[in-house]
C-alpha cells in the first residue's frame, strides 16, 4: 500500500511511503486481537477490591436467641450474611488479573490491527516536524491540516517529544504515543492514525528479528 507524505501545513511533500505487507497487509486475525486487547485490559485492573467476610465485621458474637422454642431460625451471630450490616458472602478478595500470551500472538494481533486500520485507509503519513513549544491550537491546526479527522487520533512518534506530547495532553481525543508504545488495544481504540514518517520503517524491522 502507497501513502503521500503529508507536511505539516497539509500539503504533499512529494514522498511517497509503501507500507511492509508484513505489518499492513495481513489476513488479519480477530481472534488473536480480542485475546491481545483482553490481556492489554486485564493487566491495567488494580485488583484491590475486597469485601468483609464474617470474620471480619466489628459485631457481637452473642448468640441472639436460644436455640430452640423461639419458633424461628437458628442464629448465632449478627455477622452472618443475612443480616445487615452483616459479613458478604462469598464476596471479592484482591486478586491478579493479569495473564501472558505468546509473543508471536501478540505480535500478529497488533499486525492485524495495523492492517485494519490500513484497509480502511485511516492512516496518514506526515513529514516529521518539531514543536519549539508546547502549543495545543498549534497541534490542533496541524491535525485539521492533514485531515486527521475530529474523532480518535493516535498520533505514533518514532521517538518521544515533549512539547509534541504536551501540545495534545488535553486532547481527550488525541493520544500521542512513540512507536515503542504502539499496541492492539491503541490502535483498535482509534479511527485513525497519524504516523510521522519513519515509524513504519521501524515497525518493518521488529519483523525480521
Amino acid at each position: 500500500m502507497e501513502l503521500s507524505v503529508y507536511k505539516i501545513d497539509g500539503s504533499e511533500s512529494g514522498k511517497k511511503v509503501v507500507l511492509d505487507e508484513k505489518v499492513f497487509g495481513v489476513e488479519p486475525n480477530d481472534h488473536a486481537i480480542w485475546l491481545d486487547v483482553k490481556q492489554y485490559l486485564a493487566n491495567r485492573r488494580q485488583g484491590t477490591h475486597k469485601t468483609k467476610d464474617r470474620s471480619e465485621v466489628a459485631y457481637s458474637t452473642k448468640k441472639l436467641i436460644r436455640q430452640k422454642g423461639s419458633g424461628g431460625a437458628r442464629h448465632g451471630s449478627l455477622k452472618a450474611g443475612i443480616y445487615v450490616g452483616g459479613g458478604r458472602v462469598f464476596g471479592p478478595k484482591p486478586r491478579d488479573y493479569s495473564f501472558k500470551l505468546n509473543k508471536k500472538l501478540k505480535q500478529l494481533a497488533r499486525h492485524s490491527a495495523l492492517t485494519y486500520k490500513a484497509k480502511e485507509n485511516a492512516i496518514v503519513m506526515v513529514e516529521p516536524f518539531t514543536m519549539d513549544a508546547p502549543k495545543t491550537k498549534e497541534f490542533l491546526q496541524i491535525l485539521s491540516n492533514i485531515k486527521a479527522g475530529n474523532r480518535k487520533v493516535l498520533f505514533v512518534l518514532p521517538e518521544n517529544s515533549s512539547n509534541i506530547y504536551l501540545s495534545s495532553r488535553n486532547l481527550p481525543e488525541v493520544k500521542v504515543v512513540t512507536v515503542d508504545e504502539v499496541n492492539t488495544y491503541n490502535v483498535m481504540n482509534a479511527h485513525s492514525m497519524v504516523l510521522v514518517d519513519g515509524v513504519q520503517d521501524i515497525l518493518s524491522s521488529r519483523v525480521r528479528r
